[in-house]
C-alpha cells in the first residue's frame, strides 16, 4: 500500500462520516453511508453491520468494497478499497465497536435506531489520496511520546502502591492534560472493580464497585480491551452501571454502596486495562466534559502507560513480604478520651459501620474488623502486611490478592469519613492503627 493505514486513524473517528461502495452479484452497484470505520491493525480494519440491507447482501455476494474517510481537520479525502473476511458478533472488538456505536447514537439522537450486529472484518488492499484541496493540520495539543516518557519515568521512583497511583494521577494531569481520572482494582472473587485512587472530581468515591461487564468501565475490563467512546452516551454512563450492577447482584437491605465519581455527562471517555503477566490487575479510567478528547494516539500512549502501571503493580506487591522492615518499639498508646465509638460488623459481607454510618464492606472491612479486634483484645497497634496475609479471619483470595491496595482503600475511606481511628505506614510492609476515642464493638 502507498499510504499505510496507522498514517490516517484519525480520519476513522466518524466525525465526518464515510461511504461504502459495493456490487451486487448482477454488476449493479450501491453507495451507502457507514456509521463506524474502526482501526483494527496495521492490515484490517472493522465495519458497523447493523442492518441486513443492500450493502450487506452484496458484500456476502462479492466480497469487496471501496469505502471513503475524510480527514476531520484537513478534509483530505481517503479511499479504501477492501476485502471482507468474516463478521465478529462477540469479543473485545465487538464490544468496542458497540460502546463507541451507542455514544455516535446518543449524540446524533439515533439510539432507538443504531444497533450492532456484528463487526465486519476486512483486509485493507490499497489507500489512496483523492485529489483536491487540503486545509493546513492543526498543530498536536501535545507531544504524547513526552507526556509517556515522562509519566514512566516518574512511575519508576515509586517503592510501593500508594506512590505508585499519586505520580500516576500527577502525571495524567501534568503531562496528558487530564484532569478527570480513577484507578480501579480487580476484586477477582467478587467479579467486580473497587476505586482505590480518582482525580479531579467533587467527591472521591474511594471505594465504589462497579460490575464487571457494567458500564464502559465493566465492559472493558470484562473484554480486557481499551474502549474509547467521543460522545455522551446514557448506556454506558455511570447510573446505569451502578444500577444494573445492584440488580445483577440483587442487592437489599442496608445500604453500603459509595457512588462511583465521575462526570454528570461525561462526554469523552476512556477506559484501559490495567495487566500484569497477562492478568488482569484494574482498570484505568479517565474521561472530558468535551467530545472527542481522546483520539487513537491517546489511547496508545494510555495503554502503554497502564502496562508499565501494570509491572509496576506486580513487583510491589511481591516485594514486601520479601523485604519487610524490622518493627519499631511501639509507642505507649495515648490516654483515650470522649464517647466510645460503636464498630459494628456484619459477617456476612464483612460490612462495617461506625457509629452507624457506613465505612467499608468486603475484603477490607474483615481486615478492619481484624485489626480492631486484635486491638481491644491485646491492645495492639502495630502490624505487618505479612501477618495480615496469614490472619484465617480475612479470608484473603489466593490469586491477587491485592493486600496493599485494599490497605490503602482503607485508609483513604478513615481519612474521608473523618474516623477516630486511622492507619498510619511505619515502615516497608508495615502500618500503626492510631485509635482516638474508646471503642465498643458488636459483631452482628
Amino acid at each position: 500500500m502507498r499510504i499505510k493505514i496507522d498514517a490516517i486513524r484519525g480520519c476513522l473517528e466518524g466525525v465526518v462520516p464515510g461511504n461504502i461502495a459495493t456490487c451486487a452479484a448482477d454488476g449493479t452497484p450501491n453507495v451507502a453511508y457507514l456509521s463506524q470505520v474502526q482501526y483494527v491493525d496495521g492490515e484490517h480494519v472493522a465495519l458497523s453491520y447493523q442492518f441486513f440491507n443492500t450493502t450487506r447482501r452484496n458484500i456476502l455476494a462479492h466480497p469487496y468494497a471501496r469505502v471513503a474517510v475524510f480527514d476531520p481537520h484537513t478534509v483530505a479525502h481517503y479511499r479504501l478499497s477492501l476485502q471482507y473476511l468474516r463478521t465478529e458478533e462477540s469479543g473485545p472488538l465487538f464490544e468496542n465497536m458497540k460502546a463507541r456505536l451507542a455514544g455516535i447514537a446518543s449524540h446524533t439522537g439515533m439510539s432507538g435506531v443504531f444497533r450492532l450486529l456484528g463487526s465486519d472484518i476486512y483486509r485493507v488492499l490499497d489507500i489512496e489520496q483523492v485529489p483536491g484541496e487540503t486545509l493546513p493540520a492543526p498543530p498536536p495539543r501535545r507531544n504524547l511520546l513526552a507526556a509517556l516518557r515522562a509519566c514512566a519515568e516518574s512511575l519508576c521512583a515509586s517503592a510501593d502502591l500508594d506512590g505508585l497511583l499519586a505520580r500516576l494521577l500527577d502525571g495524567l494531569a501534568q503531562h496528558f492534560d487530564i484532569e478527570h481520572a480513577m484507578v480501579l482494582m480487580l476484586d477477582e472473587a467478587g467479579g467486580r472493580l473497587y476505586t482505590v485512587a480518582s482525580r479531579g472530581y467533587v467527591s472521591s468515591g474511594v471505594g465504589s464497585e462497579i460490575a464487571l461487564g457494567a458500564g464502559v468501565i465493566g465492559v472493558a475490563a470484562r473484554e480486557r480491551t481499551p474502549i474509547r467512546i467521543g460522545h455522551f452516551t446514557a448506556e454506558y454512563g455511570y447510573g446505569r452501571a451502578i444500577r444494573d450492577s445492584l440488580e445483577r447482584n440483587g442487592v437489599t437491605g442496608i445500604e453500603t454502596e459509595i457512588p462511583l465519581p465521575g462526570l454528570a455527562e461525561s462526554c469523552s471517555q476512556l477506559a484501559v486495562p490495567i495487566m500484569g503477566c497477562q492478568r488482569l490487575i484494574g482498570m484505568l479510567y479517565v474521561e472530558s466534559p468535551h467530545d472527542l478528547r481522546f483520539g487513537y494516539d491517546d489511547e496508545d500512549a494510555l495503554v502503554t502507560l497502564a502496562g508499565q502501571l501494570g509491572a509496576a503493580i506486580r513487583l510491589v506487591q511481591q516485594a514486601p513480604d520479601v523485604a519487610e522492615e524490622p518493627a519499631a518499639a511501639e509507642p505507649p498508646p495515648a490516654p483515650l478520651a470522649g464517647q466510645a465509638v460503636r464498630v459494628r460488623h456484619y459477617g456476612e459481607n464483612d460490612s462495617v459501620f461506625l457509629d452507624g454510618d457506613y465505612l467499608i464492606k468486603g475484603v477490607a472491612g474483615s481486615i478492619f474488623w481484624a485489626l480492631v479486634r486484635d486491638y481491644a483484645e491485646k491492645g495492639q497497634t502495630s502490624f505487618s502486611n505479612r501477618e495480615l496475609r496469614l490472619d484465617a479471619r480475612i479470608r484473603l483470595p489466593d490469586l491477587s490478592d491485592n493486600l496493599e491496595a485494599r490497605l490503602i482503600l482503607l485508609a483513604r475511606r478513615l481519612v474521608e469519613r473523618g474516623a477516630p481511628v486511622r492507619i498510619e505506614k511505619t515502615g516497608r510492609g508495615r502500618f500503626r492503627l492510631i485509635v482516638e476515642r474508646p471503642l465498643t464493638l458488636i459483631d452482628s
